[in-house]
């Protein structure tokens, strides 16, 4: 969306001699400015148009000549000889200001050198404004140009480019701003998403980062959840096309989970941080605009979940009794990962009085039994998020990763004649065939442990999947590259 963006210009020329840059609110610009009748030079001036007086100042005002030259610091003196920038100076350094004047009293009487100020053309408000309007972009979207009175909200819900939910709108500034935050190029294609099967490059990743409400350092994990869930394994067409209240859980591993600010702690899976709401939107949003995943269409969810407009959240490595489920999962603690897993909503598991690990634990079996329904075992996968109290009795108790997954797989072994049927006065089962067998609630590989929440209550969650395996979807963990 341009809204009344400039078109891009051409750079302005200098003209031959000396050039000098000013502003007047540069206390170092008003010091030198008395110098500036002793010699000819063209003064061009950033915001005062009448500043400094008695020389003719150029006004720049809109800073096309400071943008273009790479002016960073006021004053500044250049010199150009046949269009070509020969040499400049910033700031007050009498030195070179006497040299490149060729007046060798010039400032005796000012200090031997003062620094300058920064230059409005890099001042922080103004600097994505310029680049959009100035800059050499690389950007290829379409613009929308919007009329005075439009509502860019209003525009935007109109469009159907929202998740039911305001977004912030995606201009050219806000969009190059973004492209700040990877080393990947704008038309760099991430990855072909479903149900479209439309390529999508970084830009739009973008463009749908910005309208998320994402930050620059949040795009690396945006890329990488789509990397992860527009791959065969994870089948984001199928997680769109089930009846069943999937999408995309993001689970985030590595020291940059921290150095952005996600949440792994109190109200992990709630509202209130910045990085774990707009990163898991931002993928939902372009599943939804890129891809064509929306709802009533191809996403045919019956009831959905809250956690589809994004579910993101990291795991409390630091204060983990375990091995992190990226390291796990056969990375480096050092890593930052992305896991995608194709997850409903969280459901509570409550134990106020457990202080033993078996009994922790069959409080836990207990539950991931009911995943989906009791009586279903193998076809689902699960996420059991443990809570810090419970993680505190594993811990003391010594139980390590592969000892609470052992136990827990251990106790979920059920007889097939509870499973089938009809057993328990239900119609929903397995086989009568399997009357006989020992089956798993889960395969062996498909319940995941994460460790997250609130330091205070005796809670742990569990995350029930989707279809697992090659007629389903399977868990995908991906390397953040920045």
């Amino acid at each position: 969306m341009a809204n009344g963006a400039s078109p891009h210009s051409d750079r302005p020329a200098l003209p031959d001699g000396l050039v000098v840059v000013v502003k007047r609110e540069c206390e170092t610009c008003q010091m030198i400015a008395p110098l500036l009748r002793h010699f000819d030079a063209t003064v061009y001036t950033q915001d005062d148009p009448e500043f400094p007086p008695d020389v003719s100042p150029i006004h720049d005002s809109d800073l096309s000549v400071s943008w273009h030259h790479e002016i960073e610091t006021v004053p500044t003196l250049i010199r150009i000889i046949d269009g070509e920038e020969m040499e400049r100076t910033v700031g007050w350094l009498r030195s070179d200001w006497q040299r490149i004047t060729g007046i060798d009293t010039l400032g005796d009487e000012l200090p031997a050198m003062r620094p300058g100020c920064g230059s409005m053309s890099v001042d922080p408000n103004l600097v994505d404004v310029l680049r959009a309007r100035f800059g050499d972009s690389a950007l290829k979207s379409r613009r929308i140009e919007l009329a005075d009175l439009d509502d860019e909200m209003e525009v935007l819900f109109e469009r159907g480019v929202t998740d039911g939910l305001p977004v912030v709108p995606p201009t050219e500034q806000r969009v190059l701003r973004m492209l700040e935050g990877t080393t990947r190029r704008p038309d760099d294609v991430v990855a072909v998403v479903a149900p479209d099967l439309v390529e999508v490059t970084v830009e739009k990743v973008a463009i749908n980062a910005v309208m998320a409400g994402c930050k620059p350092e949040h795009l690396p994990w945006v890329i990488t959840a789509l990397e992860a869930v527009c791959t065969d394994e994870f089948n984001i067409h199928g997680v769109l096309a089930t009846t069943m209240p999937v999408g995309p859980v993001l689970i985030c591993n590595g020291p940059g989970t921290r150095a952005i600010g996600m949440n792994s702690g109190v109200n992990v899976f709630g509202q209130g941080n910045r990085a774990n709401s707009t990163i898991g939107r931002a993928v939902q949003l372009v599943v939804r605009n890129i891809g064509g995943g929306r709802p009533g269409e191809v996403d045919r969810a019956a009831h959905g979940n809250p956690g589809k407009v994004g579910f993101c959240f990291a795991e409390d490595e630091a204060g983990s009794p375990f091995t992190s489920l990226a390291v796990s999962r056969g990375f480096s603690a050092d890593d930052n990962t992305v896991t995608v897993f194709a997850g409903e909503g969280p459901r509570v598991i409550v134990d106020q009085l457990a202080r033993d690990p078996n009994h922790l634990a069959n409080t836990f079996a207990a539950c991931l039994r009911t995943a989906h329904h009791p009586k279903l075992v193998i076809g689902f996968d699960c996420v059991l998020v443990v809570g810090p109290e419970h993680g505190h009795v594993f811990a003391e108790a010594g139980w390590d990763r592969d000892r609470l997954l052992s136990e827990l797989h251990a106790r979920l072994q059920i007889p097939g004649a509870d499973l089938v049927r009809g057993a328990a006065d239900m119609a929903e089962g397995v086989p009568d065939w399997l009357a006989g067998e020992t089956l798993g609630k889960f395969r062996p590989d498909g319940l995941l442990l994460a460790y997250a929440g609130g330091g205070a209550g005796l809670f742990s969650a569990m995350i029930g999947g989707w279809a697992n395996g090659s007629t389903g979807s399977r868990p995908v963990t991906r390397r953040v590259v920045p």
